[in-house]
């Protein structure tokens, strides 16, 4: 995992720039942890999993904090013994580095289940 999107802050988007796409959308995914997808250019999903319902929950409850935190509110699907969060910029309908950097952040609180 790329410690450099990790270490970063969520910057919130006030909308009128366009989403990433190409090389810089490649570049920032390829520092992402395996896993990761990009999702028609538009979002990223990842699915984690977990041996009970109970470690599933806090780690949704942990990304919930982190988005809280960081001002940047992801899509959270929770089921037993698994967890998939789905990331974008909903102000312009795809991918900013903000994404990226909440990826990456949301990987550090998994502890792989």
């Amino acid at each position: 995992m790329s410690d450099r999107l990790a270490k970063m802050q969520c910057v919130p988007c006030r909308g009128g720039v366009p989403p990433l796409e190409g090389d810089e959308l490649d570049r920032l995914a390829g520092e992402l942890d395996s896993g990761w997808e990009v999702v028609d250019g538009h979002h990223l999903r990842k699915e984690f999993s977990f041996p009970d319902f109970r470690q599933a929950l806090d780690f949704v409850n942990r990304v919930g904090e982190l988005a809280e935190e960081q001002d940047h509110h992801p899509d959270l699907y929770l089921a037993w013994g698994k967890a998939r969060v789905e990331i974008w910029t909903h102000k312009i309908e795809g991918l900013t580095e903000s994404d990226f950097v909440f990826a990456a952040r949301s990987e550090r609180l998994y502890e792989g289940g």
